[in-house]
Formats: C-alpha cells, sequence, structure tokens
C-alpha cells in the first residue's frame, strides 16, 4: 500500500489494514520513525527513543501476522509516559535522580500491552515525577506544543500529547494526578482519558501522589481511548487500590445515542478570567450536545473553591512520603558525602529539580508535628466535602460538562517564575481527582490564534461508558478533532 501516510491513521483504521496485509507492522513502525526524524528535533516530546527494540518488536509483530489476525493493538507504535516502568529500557521520571535507572521489572500496563504486540516507539518527557502542568519542570527539556513550537503542550504528560499531536506514535499512555492526561490532551487538541481511580493498576507507576495517580490513554479520537482502555483496564492483585469490579467492553456504547441524557453544567467552571474564546467553545459544545438530545442541568460544586489548596495539601504530603525512598542509597542518582546525612543531602540537592524540591518541602511542613491537623487533617476532611459534591450533582445528571483548562496553551516560560500561576492551570482538573470519578478531554473548538479548545465530560465512578458514549457522540457531530497540526 503506498501514499498512505500510517503514522497520522488511529488505532481502528490501522488494524484493519494489518490484519488485511495492506501494510506491515514495519511499515508502519517506519512511518513513524521516519516522523521522528522529521520533528522530534523541535518537539522534543521523547526522553529516550527505542529504535532497535521497535524494529524487534515490529518483526515479531509481523510474524505473527502472518499466520493469524493480530490482537487489537498487535504491530501498533505507541510511546509511554517515562513514569511507568519497562523492564530494560530506561525509566527516567524526566528527573537527574533517575537519569540511568533500568528497571527490573514490567509494569502492569505496560506488560497488558506487551501481551497485545504493541510496539514501543519510547519513553515520553513530563515534568519532572510529573510534578508540573507544562513540562518545563522536565530534567532534560522543555517540550513544545506542535500547533505552536513557542508554546507549552501541557504537563506533566506533555510529551505523551505532544507525541500524539505531533503524528511521533500511533497513541500513548499517560498519567494524570491533578489533570496531568486531560491538560496537555486538551492543550494539544487531541484526547485524553483519565479513569476512575482504581479502574487502572499503578503497579510500576512510578509514585508521585498514590492515592490520587491513575494511568490513562492519551489518543487521536474517542474511538482510540475506548479501544486503549479496554485493554489497560481490569483489576490487579499486584496493586492494592486496584478495585476487582467488571470492566465492560467500551466499544459498544460508541454511537449509541445521548437522547434524554443529562448534561450537568457546573456554575463554579464558567469563571471570570478564563479565556473569553474557551467559554464560548464550551458553550457551544453544551449546545451541540442539547442540539443531539442531551438535556442541559444546571448543577453546582461549591467546594471547587477550594480544590486547588486541598490538592496542593495532599499531592505534596504525599509526594514528601513518596519519594523518600530517594536516598542515593538503593538506587537512583547518588552522591558523595562526607557522612550518610550529608551523602543524603547532597544525592538529593543534586538529584531533584527545583518544583520537585519545592512539593516535598510544602508536604513535609504540611506532615510535620503541630501542622498535621491544620493542613493535612484538613484537606482530608474537605476532599471528602469535594467527592460529596460529585454524588448530590450526579443525582441531578449524567455526566458533567466543563472547560478543560481555563487557558489555551501559554508560552513557554510565561509562568514558569510564578507557581501559584502554574497551579491554577489545573483548577478545572483537580477536582476529579481528587473525588476519584472518570473524565476525559475532547476537542471543541480553536482559539483566534489556532490553539486547541478541550471539553471535558466528568461521569460518575466506573461510569467510564457513559462518558465515552456523551464525548463519541459529541466528536462525530463535529470537525474539530479532524484537524491537525501544520507541523
Amino acid at each position: 500500500m503506498t501514499g498512505v501516510q500510517t503514522c497520522a491513521l488511529p488505532i481502528s483504521e490501522l488494524r484493519t489494514l494489518l490484519d488485511n496485509r495492506e501494510v506491515s507492522a514495519q511499515d508502519v513502525l517506519r512511518d513513524v520513525q521516519d516522523r521522528i526524524d522529521a520533528v522530534e528535533e523541535q518537539v522534543k516530546a521523547y526522553v529516550t527513543v527505542t529504535r532497535d527494540e521497535a524494529l524487534a518488536m515490529a518483526k515479531k509483530a509481523d510474524e505473527t501476522l502472518a499466520v493469524q489476525k493480530g490482537s487489537l493493538l498487535t504491530g501498533l507504535p505507541i510511546a509511554v509516559k517515562d513514569n511507568m516502568c519497562t523492564k530494560g529500557v530506561r525509566t527516567t521520571c524526566s528527573s537527574k535522580m533517575l537519569a540511568n535507572f533500568i528497571p527490573p521489572y514490567e509494569s502492569t500496563v505496560t506488560k497488558k500491552l506487551l501481551d497485545q504486540g504493541y510496539v514501543l516507539t519510547g519513553k515520553t518527557n513530563l515534568d519532572e515525577f510529573a510534578m508540573g502542568s507544562s513540562t518545563e519542570n522536565s530534567g532534560f527539556h522543555t517540550s513544545r506544543n506542535p500547533w505552536n513550537l513557542q508554546c507549552v503542550p501541557g504537563g506533566s504528560s506533555g510529551g505523551s500529547a505532544a507525541a500524539v499531536a505531533a503524528n511521533e506514535c500511533i497513541a500513548a499512555l499517560g498519567s494524570d494526578t491533578g489533570g496531568s492526561i486531560r491538560q496537555p490532551a486538551a492543550l494539544c487538541g487531541v484526547v485524553g482519558l483519565k479513569p476512575t481511580y482504581g479502574l487502572v493498576s499503578r503497579y510500576g507507576l512510578v509514585a508521585f501522589a498514590s492515592s490520587l495517580d491513575q494511568i490513562g490513554p492519551i489518543t487521536k479520537n474517542v474511538t482510540d481511548a475506548a479501544l486503549l482502555l479496554n485493554m489497560i483496564a481490569g483489576h490487579d492483585p499486584l496493586d492494592s487500590t486496584s478495585v476487582p469490579v467488571d470492566v465492560p467492553d467500551y466499544a459498544p456504547y460508541l454511537g449509541k445515542e445521548i437522547k434524554g441524557l443529562k448534561i450537568g453544567i457546573p456554575k463554579e467552571y464558567f469563571i471570570d478570567g478564563m479565556h473569553p474564546d474557551i467559554d464560548q467553545s464550551v458553550r457551544a459544545a453544551i449546545k451541540q450536545l442539547e442540539s443531539l438530545g442531551a438535556i442541559p442541568v444546571e448543577v453546582s460544586l461549591p467546594h471547587t473553591c477550594y480544590a486547588v489548596a486541598t490538592y496542593y495539601i495532599l499531592a505534596t504530603s504525599e509526594a514528601s512520603s513518596n519519594l523518600g525512598r530517594y536516598d542515593g542509597v538503593r538506587y537512583g542518582h547518588r552522591a558523595k558525602g562526607k557522612d550518610l546525612i550529608d551523602m543524603y543531602m547532597q544525592t538529593r540537592s543534586e538529584g531533584f529539580g527545583p518544583e520537585v524540591k519545592r512539593r516535598i518541602m510544602l508536604g513535609t511542613y504540611a506532615l510535620s508535628a503541630g501542622y498535621y491537623d491544620a493542613y493535612y487533617k484538613k484537606g482530608q476532611q474537605v476532599r471528602t466535602l469535594i467527592k460529596q459534591d460529585f454524588e448530590k450533582a450526579f443525582e441531578q445528571c449524567d455526566v458533567i460538562a466543563t472547560p478543560t483548562s481555563p487557558s489555551p496553551a501559554f508560552s513557554i516560560g510565561e509562568k514558569a517564575t510564578d507557581p501559584l500561576q502554574m497551579y491554577l492551570s489545573d483548577i478545572f482538573t483537580i477536582s476529579v481527582n481528587l473525588a476519584g470519578v472518570p473524565a476525559i478531554s475532547l476537542p471543541c473548538g480553536f482559539t483566534s490564534d489556532n490553539l486547541p479548545i478541550g471539553l471535558q465530560i466528568i461521569g460518575k465512578s466506573f461510569d467510564e461508558a457513559t462518558v465515552l458514549q456523551t464525548a463519541y457522540a459529541f466528536e462525530q457531530s463535529t470537525s474539530w478533532h479532524t484537524r491537525r497540526a501544520s507541523l
């Protein structure tokens, strides 16, 4: 088959081409690697490009496809955020602390992809230890937005979103602690799904905030998000927070009409200071859902105003605990010191970047004697109130529609010296993680500067099916998802 740029095709179309043997897995990989060669120097989506490993995986896939139809992902080039352990492949978390770390085991999600016969294109860049909203906190380099190379791709899964948007992979995995899948998906004009906490195993995901972290897909369209979620969801005894629930096949929900579905519109998410083009586009998207038969219902999430403060107490507290393992003794970077305590101090001073140090200090303070009740305990109490807000809202509606981000992609360096402004980038996504519910971001428009705008659809716990059904209905009734960055 000639003349087709396979790197630009979604999973569903490539699966048919591969199974009909119109293209080979090596053909698809060659297209993707040619694209990486052409644009990666500009986009900087990857920390590690696994060129040789990918070729071996593609050859193995072709051997399988020569005798039988493949599994869904057989032969498909997929990127993985560089905070998921890949056995024998460097996993850095974009930190100098783990610059040369090679995991001795495979994370559950990547093991599932391996069992499907996927091809690993490489490990994508992120804000160090997933702490950030722009990838500017990477210990190696800042990724760039394919729609405007002077802008950030969002974060912390900025490398994954940029790679998908630039056709440097067919799809990617990201992780979402406070919006880190959805916000970069919105800024890069792709689809990002944060599943219900406990639906996808965290085993082998390097921890930032264990009660908030969740792995999910970043894809070119909603169909691919559903297909990839099918592959990675499910109970895992290796993860104590994995929930033993029956996981449906999400594909049949795509195409179901949404007539009569109640769409909650929270007044707290349409705020002063939001970019006017985003306000206009999201309101138009809600009108579009209404034209498809959905019923808009005003709901209230009254504790939204406390979400950012609550998140940055709880997430930093968990980070302070989780990052204590990087001591220069067991693995990772080790500095010289005149004694053990000095070695600890030098190791962490050299290994961690400024944002990681900031969050460790915030979390350590919140957990310290005399402040625990005032900060951490109070944060947990407010988290419960935020979760109850969603439970009450979902008594009146089936899903909730909001903007994903209050602003489009911003210029590199614009917010780097103002942590509070950077933290506010996640104001519409953080509550979802605190409540543990699922949410998706998908394209719903563009600013006057041709930067993508994301619509967020939030669902009830373990009701990814309705979230995907709603997202697909909107996507198929518009053309926003068909636009591609002219990089």
